[in-house]
């Protein structure tokens, strides 16, 4: 080489030197980057660079996570370049960090005032992107004050309470196009911060509820265990109330981003690989004010809307048309201490609304949990109150709007009514008591008028025998319970768990509460309480009682005994301290503790407790509504199927029975149930097939999976199948190679228990067989049912062609009219 060609080498050497900084993760001031090149933060997980979306021609400016097609933010989403106009990406002699066609005109600034020319931009090992003062190092612009579509660990969602300035996260317009799109979500009322979801920047269309510290009271879906690590924090300094979270440790990471569809998509890493995609779902009441001021609207209702107690509708034209936005008004004005004569003063009086989304505009109070009812009476413009632990009291005044009924979560709402709207409830509720159910043949209508006969008027002592009588009409009729089954006084209960103290409460249900226990003698209980509101509660406990109480095996929940006095009815339990299995499946750091071998034992003892509910107990019983929440662990994580309010008993050699009322929690209920009413324990075991994948991947089934989200977990399932990369599935805290044989031949009995036809799955005693290994060569199964996304859209056109309620097919149990 001569001396003047390694002079030009030196001099290109030099160029580059100067272009790209000598750290892969800076540019410093006269430095840029052109595309295709890259900025890559020090922990190589995180890139700036450009890129195209699906289908587009387009090139963007954006931050990724591992690839492009996990793009956090993005610069110049309304200014995009061609493919040929080679972005340039720089700082500026203004020492903004700009983006640059290929005619040199600027596209994007960072668009700092007053800012120091030698400033520096950076990617952070965290994805954010900042601008620092060359001088001092302090940050003067980031990405991630800035945000596009997604939430990553710390990055803060705020808003200020001085100013009124808020972060918001903006959907794209659609998968190909990143520009702003109709959906955005901003944090707001930061004295009781709420998430807000609009449409257009301005219009209301969803919002989750006040923060408790632990989730968002009016998102039940998100559970303390699907938020954990997040925070609400408060910048002192310059008045700032942010949502922010962060994962245990770095193997761990999540982005949750606002699809164009208004969604929320959450996506979980971990050591690098992805192993679940959730898209929280909707139901029509999740729509902000869907029902109007001062009504409450409830999917597993018919209708949907109702008015609360003392109101009635504001125009009954359009509300008996189904259109609610008008609301309700209220039929009485209120007392707030009203003399009636000279020595008789009516208070207004509260009435009590379980398991609620409480509505907009709170105020929240100082006041104790003991003061918030006194308070809000002694205020004549106060309509409501309601008290969480975690937010303390809380009042509303004025309208009452976007309140919805939830069967399980939420908190108790109390409204202000007139003594004489009290009086006329109670009455209608006396009155409801001496209703008996008739149904028709063996199933729930028979079980409801057994149970009917523990709600009685009057009861014996134990020591004289269990005996409960009920009047229907003139005729009136007794039974004798099971001696076997103990009856528990309304004061043990109270002493067990300290008068029902909210710190024992284990969970919520659409039926009430269940609370942890100790009884005199030392032994540990689980009281499932009635809601005094629930008349579907009601039925669904009856026969839980009628069930499970002529039911014995080590993997079904053991009933203990029941408590009835007067309004109060009360099953007693076993106590499981690990909970419910969803619990630990799903919680990142908790799921570590169940291995292959303990994942093995919990499908082997759900299907040897489905067994015998199929063929080895006096009856014969179905399920309906078996899913991973419904499965508790005992201290040594063995399974016990529980909740059997929704059991159907079959009769003699009975095989299959139609119903018109389809229950169940959608992802779990076999097709000919969904669209049929079709009942026989292959719906049992379409359960179990889901359970099966769900326990072997660590996914729910609400997760959906593909680059279009297409998918659901039996679809993707049954994807890797096909591609014999079925590792794919596995969670990556059980893939062990020496377990993957074993784990694979378990989807392969999944995806035989989820085939479309009922006669082609196999029975429990088969799924027995197959998992001790006593039938060796397994049949290929055929192409199963709901692969795609389609169980949500053949719902909601069941739901419009036979009246049916809506639906929430993440983990709500639902309630069907079919055909």
């Amino acid at each position: 080489m001569d001396f003047s060609t390694l002079t030009l080498v030196v001099i290109i050497g030099c160029y580059f030197c100067h272009c790209l900084s000598t750290a892969n993760d800076t540019i410093t001031s006269g430095q840029f980057f052109r595309d295709p090149q890259t900025l890559i933060s020090a922990n190589g997980v995180f890139k700036l660079g450009f890129f195209s979306p699906q289908n587009s021609s387009f090139r963007y400016l954006g931050i990724w996570y591992l690839s492009d097609s996990n793009v956090i933010w993005v610069a110049n989403r309304n200014q995009p370049l061609t493919i040929n106009s080679s972005g340039l990406v720089q700082i500026s002699v203004h020492g903004n960090l700009v983006v640059l066609d290929s005619n040199k005109r600027v596209v994007w600034s960072s668009n700092v005032t007053h800012i120091a020319t030698n400033s520096t931009a950076k990617l952070l090992e965290t994805g954010n992107l900042v601008l620092l003062n060359g001088v001092t190092g302090q940050s003067i612009w980031e990405s991630f004050q800035h945000p596009s579509h997604a939430l990553v660990p710390s990055m803060k969602f705020g808003t200020n309470k001085r100013t009124g300035e808020k972060v918001r996260i903006t959907s794209w317009r659609s998968p190909s196009d990143p520009s702003v799109g109709y959906y955005s979500t901003t944090l707001e009322h930061p004295n009781t911060p709420e998430m807000f979801f609009w449409l257009n920047e301005t219009k209301p269309y969803h919002r989750s509820g006040p923060w408790n510290n632990q989730i968002f009271i009016g998102s039940p879906e998100m559970s303390p265990g699907y938020l954990n690590g997040w925070s609400m924090m408060t910048d002192i300094e310059d008045e700032t109330v942010y949502l922010s979270y962060n994962l245990p440790n770095q193997s761990y990471f999540g982005i949750m981003t606002l699809n164009p569809q208004g969604q929320i998509v959450c996506s979980w890493w971990n050591n690098e690989k992805l192993v679940q995609k959730m898209a929280m779902q909707r139901t029509v009441c999740d729509l902000y004010g869907y029902c109007g001021a001062f009504a409450t609207c409830n999917v597993q209702s018919s209708p949907i809307c109702s008015c609360l107690t003392g109101y009635g509708p504001k125009n009954v034209e359009e509300w008996n048309r189904k259109n609610w936005t008008s609301g309700c008004v209220r039929s009485e004005p209120l007392h707030c201490g009203e003399h009636t004569n000279a020595s008789e003063v009516r208070k207004d009086v509260f009435l009590k609304l379980e398991n609620m989304k409480v509505p907009d505009f709170v105020h929240r109070s100082d006041s104790l949990e003991d003061e918030c009812k006194a308070e809000c009476l002694e205020n004549c413009s106060c309509v409501a109150f309601a008290y969480d632990r975690g937010i303390g009291c809380m009042v509303w005044s004025g309208d009452l709007i976007d309140i919805q009924k939830f069967s399980s979560g939420g908190v108790d709402l109390y409204i202000r009514e007139p003594p004489s709207e009290i009086e006329k409830h109670s009455d209608t509720r006396r009155k409801k008591r001496f209703i008996i159910p008739v149904g028709v043949g063996v199933p729930i209508g028979m079980l409801i008028l057994a149970g009917c006969l523990y709600l009685s008027w009057k009861c014996t002592d134990k020591s004289t025998g269990k005996i409960y009588s009920q009047r229907q009409g003139r005729n009136q009729k007794q039974v004798k319970l099971n001696d076997e089954l103990p009856l528990f006084s309304f004061e043990e209960l109270v002493n067990a768990t300290h008068n029902f103290h909210s710190s024992n409460e284990l969970g919520k249900g659409g039926f009430g509460s269940v609370y942890k226990g100790q009884l005199k003698e030392g032994a540990q209980i689980a009281v499932k309480r009635l809601s005094e509101t629930s008349g579907q509660g009601l039925e669904e406990c009856m026969n839980e009682v009628l069930v499970i109480s002529k039911l014995q095996h080590r993997n079904l929940v053991k009933l203990l005994g029941c408590c009835i006095k007067q309004e109060e009815n009360m099953l007693v339990y076993e106590y499981m301290p690990n909970k419910s299995l969803d619990v630990i499946l799903f919680d990142p750091v908790k799921k570590k503790d169940l291995d292959w071998p303990k994942r093995f034992n919990i499908i082997e003892g759900i299907s040897r407790g489905l067994l015998y509910l199929h063929r080895d107990s006096r009856l014969k019983i179905v399920h309906r509504d078996l899913k991973v929440s419904n499965i508790l662990l005992d201290e040594e994580l063995n399974p016990k199927i529980s909740d059997f309010g929704m059991a159907r008993i079959f009769g003699g050699n009975d095989m299959q029975t139609n119903t018109r009322r389809v229950v169940g929690t959608f992802g779990y209920m076999s097709p000919e149930y969904v669209f049929r009413g079709l009942v026989s324990e292959k719906l049992d075991v379409f359960s179990f097939g889901v359970l099966l994948l769900e326990i072997i991947s660590g996914r729910k089934i609400s997760s959906y999976f593909g680059c279009d989200q297409s998918l659901s977990l039996l679809g993707f399932a049954w994807k890797l199948w096909n591609e014999k990369d079925i590792q794919s599935l596995i969670d990556p805290e059980i893939c062990n190679p020496n377990n993957v044989n074993d784990i694979v031949r378990c989807v392969h009995i999944g995806l035989l228990c989820l085939q479309n036809l009922a006669k082609e799955r196999p029975s429990m005693a088969t799924v027995v067989s197959m998992l001790n290994s006593e039938i060796l060569n397994l049949p290929c199964p055929s192409h199963p049912a709901f692969v795609e996304r389609q169980i949500a859209s053949s719902a909601e056109s069941f739901q419009q062609n036979n009246t049916a309620h809506s639906i929430n097919n993440v983990t709500v149990t639902v309630m069907m009219q079919g055909r």
